[in-house]
């Protein structure tokens, strides 16, 4: 049947080879090394030439069935699933840039991004172009000859600024470089990136698809649009690989020696995870949105920050990008860190913990904890305030944890 749904397509997904079983679930081969039949097979599987699994770290028939299912809903070339969603943004920078190459990308990211960038990558020797993603001619303005890509997040942790990913998928295309979007705040089932014009797509699975919080993991998803000719790094290999350039240099070089495998029970977890993201996905979002409404007519709030309401400027193009469906993260201000300590500390349901697209509701201080490790003025540049506080809904029901946290905010 064509044009099916996206959780009908993840259900009835087939497995690559029949299970002599007939489970309706992929097993976990959760075992580390595989039999061929003959010397020449396993030499053929080692040169490339045959398919097979040889070894977990390379590849595994859990870890690949999981890919399948995100590579067929996504529509995407391929899929590559790793260890975390750190991983995947690492991965994906060393297979495409070499030392002396730049990206241009934003402050306002996600804490452990821009230390990947500010200070390991740039020890290698990578530099990061910080710049307003929002305005294209700024962007334009910082691209040279050692560009190899823009990266950004669809919505910035914890800032919830949105870029306009048409226009700077058609800077990437006019300018012969890669667009990678950190999708982790929204995922596949609100985001498609392969129509925007994204060229690599990563996120965090440990987040909404994991099902819960179940287990960590990253993806990585090469849309199958770019000429890889135009990459200096890569261009030697498209005359044998073609399309598949990138995701032979992932397989056979960066991912492979990096060692950032994505374990087969954990890609089992995410799996059973994915089946239910939509459901889960419409109820956070929601939430969100319906708790972002009260916190607006609440005195003790300073302000609050969530693309899904119509105050914020980034309403109309989170609607056109996200399906209306804005992510389930939202953010806002009390007088001062003092009060947001005391604010936290009364809550009943909300729980104390750093993760996004848990199923339960969590709560942080951004400054105090995910950015601890930057002086103020950083974080002022970062747009991480000691005043703000950041939430991260789950799927409890909306009307308890409004009740939670307006008797936090009274007391």
């Amino acid at each position: 049947m064509k044009n099916l749904k996206f959780v009908t397509k993840i259900l009835h997904n087939k497995f690559l080879k029949e299970d002599p079983h007939g489970a309706l679930h992929m097993p976990i081969y959760d075992n580390v090394a595989f039999e061929f039949k003959s010397a020449e097979d396993i030499e053929l599987a080692f040169q490339g030439k045959k398919p097979a699994h040889m070894y977990s770290r390379i590849s595994n028939p859990t870890i690949e069935n999981f890919e399948q299912k995100i590579r067929i809903v996504t529509d995407s070339l391929g899929v590559v699933a790793v260890s975390s969603g750190m991983a995947a943004i690492s991965n994906v920078i060393l297979a495409i840039a070499n030392s002396g190459d730049n990206i241009v990308t934003t402050k306002y990211l996600f804490g452990n991004t821009y230390s990947l960038f500010e200070k390991t990558l740039k020890s290698w020797g990578l530099k990061a172009k910080y710049t307003d993603l929002t305005k294209g001619s700024f962007v334009e303005g910082l691209i040279d000859k050692k560009t190899k890509a823009i990266f950004f997040e669809t919505i910035t942790n914890p800032q919830l600024e949105v870029a306009d990913v048409e226009v700077l998928a058609k800077i990437a295309k006019s300018r012969g470089i890669l667009l990678i979007a950190d999708t982790t705040v929204t995922p596949p089932y609100i985001f498609n990136s392969k129509a925007l014009g994204v060229d690599i797509e990563v996120l965090s699975s440990t987040k909404y698809i994991s099902g819960g919080a179940t287990s960590v993991g990253g993806i990585i998803i090469d849309n199958g649009g770019y000429d890889w000719s135009k990459n200096e790094k890569l261009r030697g290999d498209v005359k044998q690989y073609g399309p598949f350039t990138f995701l032979k240099k992932l397989r056979r070089e960066v991912y492979r020696n990096l060692g950032a495998c994505l374990s087969p029970y954990n890609a089992f977890l995410q799996s059973i995870g994915l089946e239910t993201l939509p459901l889960r996905v419409d109820v956070s979002c929601a939430n969100a949105l319906a708790i972002a409404k009260f916190l607006q007519k609440s005195p003790q709030v300073k302000d609050v920050n969530y693309p899904g309401l119509k105050s914020s400027k980034y309403f109309a193009l989170s609607q056109k990008q996200f399906e209306g469906k804005p992510g389930s993260l939202l953010t806002f201000d009390l007088a001062s860190k003092d009060e947001c300590f005391k604010f936290m500390n009364k809550l009943q349901i909300i729980r104390r913990s750093t993760n996004l697209n848990d199923n339960r509701t969590l709560i942080i201080h951004p400054a105090s904890t995910i950015f601890c490790e930057y002086d103020e003025k950083l974080k002022q540049d970062m747009g991480v305030r000691e005043t703000m506080i950041r939430l991260a809904v789950g799927i409890e029901d909306s009307e308890d944890l409004i009740s939670d946290i307006g008797s936090a905010l009274k007391r």
